[in-house]
């Protein structure tokens, strides 16, 4: 397994009335972030949140390219960004224990924290179609460029990982600086990941090896 420190690029925040940062997720041009109770759009450019929706946001987010996808306790939410509806609603795989979650090929893949894995699931059902296990807390979930990172946060420690999709077996690792945990991931088109640091109230983004 390859290893390296992970180099932090920007830090975005703390968010003024924002006690926690859940989900993270990028739209190709404002990186989203999930905080109790709203979704909020930051301008990586500026550093400014432009756009809020209200909707329950305790747990991972992803965008498939048109809509939102927001775990709320133990449900998904389908989400259209441009009005803030919720499109349809599926169950969550984790029964309230589920973290990080994205978008690729079709599928929503989600973390389980304390259950330390990862599920691929039908986004129109919920059905679990893969289950990949780790050996450290999930937390939130990527995929970029066909591969497939994932954030860790125990005890003081935070891990951005590449892991191997067949298997779960870990790949490459970015270590984050004592005392930065990530809570959400998301991956831009660019060499950056947007990590959620829980209750700092930051978003930290973190170069993403090539």
């Amino acid at each position: 397994m390859k290893q390296l420190n992970a180099e932090v690029l920007r830090e975005y925040g703390p968010f003024e009335g924002i006690s926690g940062i859940h989900g993270v997720t990028f739209d190709g041009q404002q990186v989203w972030f999930a905080s109790d109770g709203q979704l909020n759009a930051l301008d990586p450019a500026s550093g400014e949140t432009v756009r809020t929706i209200k909707v329950n946001a305790d747990g991972g987010t992803a965008f498939d390219g048109k809509h939102l996808f927001q775990i709320a306790d133990r449900r998904i939410h389908k989400i259209d960004p441009a009005t803030g509806q919720i499109l349809h609603t599926i169950p969550a795989p984790g029964e309230g224990g589920d973290s990080g979650m994205a978008w690729a090929e079709g599928s929503l893949w989600v973390g389980q924290y304390r259950a330390r894995k990862i599920y691929q699931i039908d986004p129109q059902t919920g059905k679990i179609l893969r289950t990949l296990e780790s050996n450290r807390f999930v937390t939130g979930v990527t995929w970029v460029d066909g591969a497939l990172w994932h954030g860790t946060w125990e005890a003081d420690e935070s891990e951005l990982r590449r892991i191997d999709a067949a298997n779960g077996e870990v790949l490459e690792s970015l270590k984050m600086p004592d005392g930065m945990g990530v809570s959400g991931l998301e991956a831009d088109a660019g060499d950056r990941f947007y990590c959620g640091g829980g209750d700092s109230s930051c978003v930290r983004a973190v170069r993403r090896p090539k």
